[in-house]
């Protein structure tokens, strides 16, 4: 019993630690791409692992879609922190808009391919959209603040439009198109330069 809990307390192994982190890697690659080529064994391939492993890191599919949709955000809340680094706000903006194209093309390849496994994600997603809001909230302060784009929209809409935008193109080449319709968008929502400054 004493070594079980002893077991349970050890750190990973750092080998173990990277075959996680080129299991995540490959996921987002691999269901990202969409198609029918995007399954756990493909994933398991492009990671250059067993199958074996993979179940060992992830021993269930909704395991898997959660701990990539999960880093994904992470990854977006870090970026729009990163912006206060002297960016122009707008770009910023741009930028982390961007960023989120990938992490919806990754959600979308996986409920494609894993489910029904993920129906019992709703609280995740739920935690996830406020995270999500509050960094697009940020950003969209801070360009405001600078007095570069108009303030009559809420994070909710422009999170709206921008999934909108994801989930109206379902054609091969989609992502490419989605960003240059965000690049378009924030270009409208630009205010133009004050005259008097």
């Amino acid at each position: 019993m004493g070594e079980g809990v002893q077991k349970a307390g050890r750190r990973p192994r750092a080998d173990s630690l990277r075959n996680r982190e080129k299991l995540l890697l490959a996921a987002r690659d691999v269901f990202s791409a969409g198609g029918p080529e995007a399954s756990l064994e493909a994933v398991a391939r492009r990671a250059g692992v067993g199958i074996g492993t993979l179940y060992r890191h992830f021993p269930t599919r909704e395991a898997l879609f959660q701990a990539v949709y999960l880093r994904d955000v992470d990854q977006l809340v870090a970026l729009a922190q990163q912006a206060a680094d002297g960016r122009d706000p707008v770009e910023a903006l741009r930028q982390w808009l961007h960023a989120c194209v990938g992490m919806v093309a990754t959600k979308k390849g996986m409920l494609t391919a894993l489910a029904p496994s993920v129906q019992g994600s709703d609280p995740l997603f739920a935690d996830t959209s406020r995270r999500l809001r509050a960094a697009v909230g940020s950003l969209m302060e801070r360009a405001v603040a600078a007095g570069r784009i108009r303030s009559d929209l809420t994070p909710e809409d422009l999170m709206r439009a921008m999934i909108g935008m994801c989930y109206t193109r379902e054609q091969p080449g989609w992502q490419t198109t989605v960003v240059l319709l965000l690049d378009v968008f924030v270009d409208g929502l630009r205010l133009p330069p004050d005259p008097a400054a």
